[in-house]
């Protein structure tokens, strides 16, 4: 078979295949966000299969929905010198890429898929993805989109970045539809970047992805106010501000449950366990845990970071939330916490207004007592973005079935 031969050829109609490409060269926030969109999709259409490419080092900690698949890519590191390199391979970073490009290739070769769903890169981790893309592109059989966050980076910052990558000619050659996970009354991702009138006409405003509000755990005992830094990679600072709140305050309340996050190192972790120990159960922890829907739904309030994933759980579980952006390597959080707090979603710890310093961040705990849920601000559609999608996927399904019929 040729690699410009359909694997699946016989006139009897098979099952749906949605593929989703995931780059993940750290941290959580890509891979959860396919997951979540790979579970809505085979929920909705039972007879549909999804496949997930991600280069997560941690993709095996998580259960896949039946029908939803994984395949592992070698993993990257980013070195602080902005290269990067073979997680642990031994590579070089053009051998690694080299090496992921050709089995994206192959899986979409063999998988045949009716939609690629990428996820955030264009041309995918530096341009892995171009040889899938124009594959698919010459069967022709499959309707490729392009899936971005409500808020990527400055506009200028982007700009340059998608001018480096050839991102714009990319998504302007290949992609049928741009999905924008989010409202554009909220934020608009692509402000900045030169698309097309064209490339404008097939994008869609999903609304953000609510997370499962399904069957949960047991809560731990309540009330108690969740601490989250995502992945844990860059939530050091957050963390540490946080038991420097409960160590300064002794009376302050209710108690805190600390998520580290599977990226916050080691021996980091290590030290604020003994800064723990000394608080005597007015701050306990857990490590890395694939079910924080169960944390979420019992929690009183929430101190996180300011992912696009963690955004969507405060939303969905409709919790108090103080958001303590990062601001380096890109300001995509604080872009975000920052128009959250302009329409009342949520309270942002800003750096350079409130300080932060241990007094602030009393004071921002202090005030969840009494500060409003999300539900008090929110607009409508904003949570609509799993039907959205589920919607288009159904629509791009059913064109593709009437396009091969007229053929």
């Amino acid at each position: 078979m040729t690699s410009d031969t359909l694997p699946n050829q016989s006139s009897e109609k098979r099952a749906p295949r949605v593929m989703f490409y995931s780059h993940d060269t750290f941290g959580l926030g890509h891979l959860r966000r396919s997951r979540a969109l790979a579970a809505s999709i085979t929920h909705a259409d039972p007879a549909a299969s999804a496949l997930i490419l991600t280069g997560s080092p941690v993709a095996g900690r998580f259960a896949f929905p039946h029908r939803v698949d994984h395949i592992r890519l070698p993993g990257v590191i980013k070195r602080t010198d902005g290269s990067y390199v073979s997680r642990t391979l031994g590579l070089s970073i053009e051998e690694t890429t080299d090496l992921r490009a050709a089995l994206i290739r192959s899986a979409a070769e063999q998988y045949d898929p009716d939609i690629l769903i990428v996820d955030k890169e264009p041309t995918g981790f530096r341009g892995e993805l171009i040889p899938t893309l124009e594959l698919l592109q010459q069967r022709g059989s499959a309707r490729m989109v392009l899936g971005l966050r409500d808020v990527l980076d400055e506009p200028e910052v982007l700009a340059a970045e998608w001018e480096r990558k050839d991102a714009v000619a990319a998504t302007e050659q290949f992609y049928h539809e741009i999905w924008v996970y989010g409202l554009r009354s909220v934020y608009d991702p692509t402000s900045g970047l030169p698309l097309s009138d064209d490339a404008h006409d097939r994008m869609h405003w999903t609304g953000y992805l609510r997370r499962d509000l399904g069957q949960v755990g047991e809560p731990p005992e309540q009330p108690y106010v969740l601490i989250t830094p995502g992945g844990g990679g860059d939530g050091e600072a957050m963390v540490d501000l946080v038991l420097k709140a409960y160590e300064q305050d002794p009376d302050l309340s209710p108690r805190a449950i600390l998520v580290y996050g599977p990226f916050l190192s080691g021996e980091t972790r290590n030290d604020f366990e003994v800064r723990v120990e000394a608080l005597n159960g007015r701050v306990t922890t857990t490590g890395f845990d694939s079910q924080m829907e169960t944390l979420f739904a019992g929690a009183q309030s929430v101190v996180c970071m300011g992912g696009y994933n963690t955004f969507c759980e405060v939303l969905s579980f409709d919790k108090p939330a103080v958001i303590v952006p990062r601001t380096i390597p890109r300001l995509e959080q604080w872009i975000r916490a920052a128009r959250a707090e302009e329409l009342g979603l949520v309270r942002m710890l800003d750096e350079k207004r409130d300080g932060m310093t241990p007094d602030a961040m009393i004071a921002a705990i202090r005030a969840l007592q009494t500060q409003p849920p999300p539900s008090n601000a929110i607009a409508d559609g904003l949570l609509d973005g799993l039907n959205y999608v589920n919607q288009r996927v159904a629509q791009l399904l059913s064109d593709s079935a009437n396009k091969k019929a007229a053929e």
